[in-house]
């Protein structure tokens, strides 16, 4: 059969270009030629325009009832936020075009919102799975980690683009499946070695990790119109060091080949962190009302839902920043940046006896 494909294959390709070589059958052949390539390209602009569009939003809540229903299940303290990591993660696997950022294929390779996209969303992950193995699922620093955590937790931190040897898809669905295991053992109330403390200071900590992320976003956003930036490495410590000097001033400026890339990154990115934010606001919902929080935290999903609005434009628009045009990046770094200082001010709720 493959044989058979090939040689009417050559057949083909020989029929071409006995058409070329005949001066009477050389314009027509190039109009069907013509017709080919174009035909090809509006099912590629197709398939494009289709792939390009990203997973809906979802309730973390009715997401995770669902789950148990279907599993047999028991809600438990942690199962929101469990079921929510697996949801994201099955999200980014199952979506229209499945996973993009690992394809070498046409027209997925000619595509790049969407891979930034998911990289956003794999850095959410991959957070919460840290903090998840290192400090939720422990009651103390020298408890033992979860044997299922220990699992999924590195299987996140497979190179994003490998596409062979191993596949990004694979390792990633190896690690949802070690979640899910964790999920079955916290859901049954006969076995205890499988916990989600949730207390005020684990929550802390994973906040602390987003904190840090959304600063870096914030500033790679900003840097779309360039900055002058004065160097505070160091301060507030005066016997602080650095391994190398640098100077006092640094200019920051986005390469303008790359604005879309940090945009859509940054999109990903809070579209993850609102589902998790939503399942902890279930999860640690005592917590939260203990500290006289849970309206801080709503804030910030307030704040990460306004990045989600449609983007009327046909390209991220790099205007400077009180110019004649738009400039995407600064709208989207307002955003962060007002989560990130919410962030930072439920932390210190926290951390208040």
């Amino acid at each position: 059969m493959a044989s058979e494909i090939m040689q009417r294959g050559k057949d083909l390709i020989w029929d071409i270009c006995d058409s070329l070589a005949d001066p009477y059958n050389r314009d027509s052949s190039i109009k069907k030629t013509g017709s080919v390539i174009g035909f090809i390209a509006i099912i590629f602009l197709g398939i494009m325009a289709w792939w390009n569009n990203t997973p809906d939003d979802f309730s973390p809540i009715q997401s995770a009832n669902h789950m148990a229903a279907e599993r047999d299940q028991q809600i438990v303290t942690g199962y929101v936020s469990t079921a929510t990591l697996i949801t994201l993660v099955s999200s980014v696997l199952d979506k229209p075009g499945g996973y993009l950022s690992n394809d070498i294929m046409p027209p997925s390779i000619w595509m790049d919102n969407v891979p930034n996209w998911e990289f956003g969303v794999l850095v959410q992950i991959r957070d919460f799975a840290r903090a998840l193995r290192n400090d939720i699922s422990r009651s103390q620093s020298q408890s033992l980690e979860d044997n299922d955590l220990a699992i999924a937790e590195p299987q996140f931190n497979v190179n994003s683009e490998s596409w062979i040897f191993p596949s990004t898809e694979s390792e990633y669905r190896t690690g949802n499946e070690a979640l899910e295991s964790y999920l079955i053992r916290l859901s049954n109330q006969e076995q205890k070695d499988a916990q989600f403390y949730a207390r005020a200071d684990n929550l802390a900590a994973w906040l602390a990790i987003v904190e840090k992320r959304l600063g870096s976003l914030s500033q790679r956003l900003s840097a779309s119109v360039g900055q002058i930036r004065i160097n505070t490495d160091l301060a507030g410590d005066p016997a602080a060091q650095q391994s190398t000097p640098s100077p006092a001033e640094m200019v920051t400026k986005t390469p303008w080949s790359q604005i879309d890339d940090v945009f859509y990154e940054t999109r990903g990115s809070a579209w993850a962190l609102i589902h998790l934010l939503k399942a902890a606001e279930h999860d640690f919902s005592d917590v939260l009302i203990d500290k006289n929080a849970l309206l801080s935290l709503r804030q910030i999903i307030r704040e990460l839902e306004a990045t989600q609005e449609t983007v009327w434009s046909p390209m991220i628009s790099n205007g400077s920043g009180f110019g004649f045009l738009a400039n995407h990046s600064l709208v989207m770094a307002s955003y962060i940046s007002r989560a990130n200082a919410a962030i930072i001010d439920l932390r210190s709720l926290l951390s208040q006896g």
